[in-house]
């Protein structure tokens, strides 16, 4: 090296210190421990970072793709928050003041993301629906993603990875995630407060009891009342069981006093809760409303005459069935949890923590059984109800999917205890790959035939959004052009040179698009374009069907409360008292107009087994009245194999065991 070339060393100034790194997570800090290859590094579990992109991908996709199942979310919430967001919309007897079964402080909760859409995108109301939707899947990753992380850190790394894949692919979380439904906000509001409540109690951890509670406290008072049963176990372990406190039998009194009186605290300030809720149903129904009270007086005290059992009873097993559904073989493994947990117990105890509880303290057996209970109770109570619905379980998806981690969990166990019962050899059993595999199997096998219903739901049932698509994006502009409404555009012209279809002057042609048999799967008045009329026409259903909402109030009711209504309330139209409105789901002949009347109508037809009448014709043949603008394929679920319609696969011969029929957009000729 030549003497002329100097080196330059460059060192940090010693006056600075390094970052101290922050300290390890101890691995083994759960209910569940390990026992093979405990020195070794924590198996692989997404981040909390990681667990939001991915769920957030899933959920959107849901939010775009995903069916609305259930009449019930449009006609009771999507279509009075298009009212409040629009002036008009079909209004439920729920909805009516003499009833008030439905929160309108839960609708507004609700009303910014889809006003947003129409800033973004005005006139579009499809951005509008869409906006919520994905609102709602955001709400649903951040609590799923947060009670994730509390399972991984309190209960055990493995429960979490577990728990984490049967709820980010499970078809039915695929479908409640981005519903906008009581049910579901209770199932966002109950995963948030699992995860403080499966915080082991302890009475230096007020903040655990107060974030619990009020959650519970959210999800009954503003979504769904029953849904407070899912906090038994909660308030039973926060009363009566020491967690992580040490109590010798002279603080007993003590203790019980301390706990009862932070729990008494916590429900007061839940209690608070009701005073914006109650405000804010009370003027909009014009009326002192106290919406869950409502709800319980008239599903428990509504007398023979009336009552949820006037909408339909289904048999003891229709939760299991519907389960086995939506989330294949995961609810037998929840099911069995509790047993695993009593046979783990006798088999391989020091798996519920590395110590011998003393008289003083609370075993890790009691903890974790405590954790295992609220489903079995939500089960219990809704199963012994005669009138079912699949959304009743959405506040127990998360517990269902957590049993079910916390089996596989305990069965893996018992596989390593009978790996080294037989081997003689601790060592073998923590290099072998047997117990990885079958846990890694069960995974991927559930969430495959989950992703397999979900392509069933969609490929099967997804006409009438398809439909209502095609109405907007390809009915109406050929409509407006056929009609000279649309500006022209010399041939030619650059695509980005072209604005967007406008559709505001549909509003001239004074439509109506009609629903007959198929008003039940009407994807709600957010999906048809402003200046588009919808109606119903008779079909053989001959239950109560929704109204109209005024559009103006009349000076028929003028209390205090409907004053105030008009000032400060969005529509105060909702004070309305409506006459043609019941509980007791007969029929309003007042509700229908003549097929006559109808510009479009929507209506389902099985070409292969068709069925008719005089109040539900074939619409669809009539090719002299009725023209096929828009038709897609709907399954015919009575006339297909029960293995092929519950699931999708690709080719023929998998289609060939499913009947099909048109579900069609018809245009009248007249």
């Amino acid at each position: 090296m030549s003497s002329q070339v100097q080196n330059l060393t460059f060192r940090r100034p010693t006056n600075v210190q390094a970052k101290p790194e922050a300290p390890p997570v101890p691995r083994h800090s759960g209910i569940l421990q390990d026992q093979l290859r405990r020195a070794n590094r924590r198996p692989w579990v997404p981040s909390f970072s990681l667990a939001v992109r991915i769920l957030l991908l899933i959920r959107t996709a849901g939010a775009m793709y995903s069916n609305i199942s259930d009449c019930d979310e449009v006609y009771n919430f999507w279509e009075p928050l298009h009212f409040l967001d629009h002036g008009h919309g079909f209004q439920t007897w729920e909805l009516s003041p003499n009833y008030a079964l439905r929160s309108w402080a839960y609708i507004l909760l609700h009303f910014f993301p889809p006003h947003f859409g129409n800033v973004v995108l005005p006139g579009d109301k499809r951005a509008a629906f869409f906006a919520l939707r994905i609102f709602l899947a955001v709400v649903s990753t951040l609590v799923e993603a947060k009670l994730f992380r509390t399972i991984v850190e309190r209960i055990n790394d493995r429960v979490g990875r577990y728990y984490f894949f049967f709820m980010a692919f499970s078809a039915g979380m695929w479908s409640a995630s981005a519903a906008f439904l009581p049910s579901t906000f209770a199932m966002y509001t109950t995963a948030y407060a699992l995860s403080y409540a499966f915080i082991p109690t302890s009475s230096k951890n007020a903040r655990r009891t107060l974030a619990a509670t009020l959650s519970f406290a959210v999800g009954a008072v503003v979504g769904w009342p029953f849904s407070l049963a899912l906090a038994i176990p909660f308030v039973f372990e926060e009363l009566f069981v020491y967690g992580a406190d040490v109590v010798t039998p002279d603080e007993r009194i003590s203790w019980f006093t301390n706990r009862v009186t932070r729990l008494i605290g916590a429900g007061v300030a839940a209690l608070l809760i009701f005073v914006p809720v109650i405000g804010i149903d009370s003027l909009a129904y014009g009326k002192l409303a106290i919406v869950p009270w409502n709800i319980v007086h008239y599903n428990i005290f509504g007398g023979a005459e009336r009552g949820p059992q006037l909408y339909g009873t289904e048999p003891w097993d229709f939760y299991i069935r519907n389960l086995i559904l939506n989330f294949n073989y995961i609810p037998f493994l929840a099911l069995l949890a509790l047993p695993a947990l009593v046979v783990s117990f006798f088999i391989d105890r020091k798996r519920l923590g590395m110590y011998t509880p003393g008289p003083n303290q609370s075993s890790p057996f009691t903890i974790l059984a405590l954790r295992l209970a609220p489903l079995y109770i939500w089960l219990g109570i809704l199963t012994l109800q005669p009138h079912k619905e699949e959304r009743f379980m959405f506040p127990a998806y998360p517990l269902l999917c957590f049993n079910a981690a916390v089996c596989v969990y305990l069965v893996r166990g018992w596989m390593e205890v009978g790996y080294i019962h037989f081997t003689k050899s601790p060592y073998r059993a923590s290099q072998a790959k047997v117990f990885s595999n079958l846990t890694f199997s069960l995974v991927v096998a559930t969430s495959v035939i989950s992703i397999s219903r979900i392509l069933a739901l969609y490929q099967y049932y997804h006409a009438p959004l398809g439909v209502a698509f095609e109405f907007q994006i390809t009915e109406l502009p050929n409509l407006l052009n056929a009609t000279g409404l649309l500006p022209f555009y010399p041939e030619g012209t650059p695509e980005d040179e072209t604005p967007r279809i406008d559709l505001a002057p549909i509003k001239e042609l004074d439509l109506t698009l009609c629903l007959g048999k198929e008003w039940h799967r009407f994807p709600g008045s957010y999906l048809v374009p402003n200046g588009i009329k919808v109606e119903f026409i008779k079909s053989e259903f001959d239950g109560m069907l929704p109204r109209h909402f005024e559009e103006k109030l009349t000076a028929e009711d003028d209390t205090t409360l409907v004053q105030l209504a008009k000032k400060w309330w969005l529509r105060p139209q909702t004070t309305y008292v409506p006459h043609d409105l019941n509980d007791l789901n007969k029929e309003d002949l007042s509700h229908y107009v003549p097929v006559e009347q109808c510009d479009y109508l929507v209506d389902l037809d099985f070409p292969l087994h068709p069925s008719t009448s005089a109040l539900e014709p074939r619409y669809a043949v009539m090719s002299d009245t009725w023209e096929r603008v828009a038709c897609q394929t709907f399954l015919d679920a009575h006339h297909s194999l029960t293995l092929t319609r519950m699931f999708w696969l690709p080719g023929e011969l998998w289609q060939s065991n499913n009947e099909f029929g048109d579900y069609c957009l018809l245009k009248n000729k007249h």
